[in-house]
């Protein structure tokens, strides 16, 4: 009878249900990788050559955003916004071409903030705010650079606001002797994902990252619910002080360090894309980029806020770029090149969703896309979609 059970759970985990995603117009062929829903039908999205786009009624309309002065050819991967005029955008890329820059006035406008000061070196990952003022930028590990004399060398780079963006300040690992695979001492070759704007998350105090080696480290930032006004200014420099923020460095060394059961075999493959409910319940997604089909290893949940983690009995069918939760129909969602899988039981089991013929749904609609923001998700090629909740429950 146990095995009669069993066997029907996972052929219900694994039936193919209705696509969630309905097409917009987005007026743009861009690769889109950069998604913020900020609510009230304020979205924004951004991608290739300087692309930024912006919504005020829920995805209708897709307006395309004027391309900041000298970002062209820019891949903008990353956006964090907090109303319809205020916004900030993150470019990837090698060097200086990796940068910030940021709107007040609706995106007729952009100032260049900040940009990457380990050039030639160095790699924005993701960008996030946990509130308006307070932000964390994330990159890749980089040699030693004397233009940063608080950070050391083949550290995962983070710098910090507290004045929404204006100033980006140091995070340093002063810990001795350096212990490659804790914290920001990166392992030989391992550095993050700039995929979805995802390999960083933080939820009630506490922030964590994964990298391409499958590893998560993870510490708290703040107790209680809210950022302290205090959070991510720096005390009285004692010592070296950056050049560039004019602040020391905030020593973050009590990281907590874990291996995930994710495929990282290959330099296409880890960690892509973390995302919390909870300060304990938590998704990470990814696989292998050149193999988007193979499902093996690409998904794992923590239940105690990343300290183990658990591969999935039934993974989705293939690599995943991107995951969130979706509150309202507490369902799961990870999408990428192939397709879209939900999971119901906390990360556990997942199935494919697959567009419907008799409903005149789009053949491609649960396929193709790289990040989300719920409700929205984008992909190539200027793609987005809107989450339909209902057909969730079909």
């Amino acid at each position: 009878m146990r095995t009669a059970l069993t066997l029907l759970a996972i052929l219900a985990a694994t039936t193919s249900a209705h696509p969630q995603w309905t097409l917009q117009t987005s007026n743009t062929t861009a690769d889109l990788r950069g998604i913020h829903n900020v609510g009230g039908g304020v979205a924004w999205a951004s991608g290739t050559n300087g692309t930024v786009l912006r919504t005020e009624d829920g995805g209708y309309v897709w307006q395309s955003c004027t391309v900041p002065l000298g970002a062209e050819k820019l891949d903008f991967r990353g956006i964090q916004a907090f109303d319809a005029n205020t916004a900030i955008v993150m470019s990837s890329g090698p060097g200086d071409m990796s940068r910030l820059y940021k709107t007040t006035d609706g995106c007729h406008s952009w100032k260049l903030n900040f940009t990457n000061p380990y050039a030639p070196d160095g790699f924005f990952d993701a960008i996030l705010f946990l509130d308006q003022q307070h932000g964390i930028l994330f990159g890749d590990p980089s040699p030693q650079n004397m233009k940063t004399p608080v950070e050391y060398a083949d550290n995962f780079r983070i710098r910090v606001t507290a004045d929404g963006g204006i100033t980006w300040g140091p995070v340093s690992a002063t810990d001795w002797p350096i212990k490659p695979g804790n914290g920001l001492h990166a392992l030989k070759d391992e550095s993050a994902f700039a995929a979805s704007n995802s390999s960083i998350a933080s939820k009630d105090g506490l922030f964590w990252f994964g990298t391409s080696a499958g590893r998560v480290a993870f510490r708290r930032l703040f107790e209680g619910s809210t950022p302290s006004p205090f959070l991510f200014r720096s005390a009285y420099c004692a010592g070296a002080v950056d050049p560039l923020s004019g602040e020391c460095g905030q020593p973050w060394i009590d990281f907590e360090n874990v291996q995930v059961p994710i495929n990282h075999s290959t330099p296409s493959a880890g960690i892509f894309s973390l995302s919390f409910q909870s300060a304990t319940h938590g998704i990470a997604v990814g696989g292998d980029y050149l193999k988007p089909g193979d499902p093996a290893n690409t998904v794992a949940y923590s239940h105690d806020g990343g300290k183990t983690w658990t591969a999935a009995q039934t993974p989705p069918h293939g690599y995943r770029s991107a995951v969130a939760y979706d509150p309202t129909t507490k369902i799961w969602i990870t999408v990428g090149p192939n397709g879209t899988d939900i999971s119901t039981d906390d990360g556990k089991n997942w199935r494919a969703l697959h567009p419907d013929p008799a409903l005149h749904e789009a053949p491609d609609a649960d396929r193709n896309w790289n990040a989300l923001s719920l409700p929205f998700v984008v992909g190539p090629h200027g793609r987005i979609g809107k989450l339909d909740e209902a057909a969730l429950k079909r």
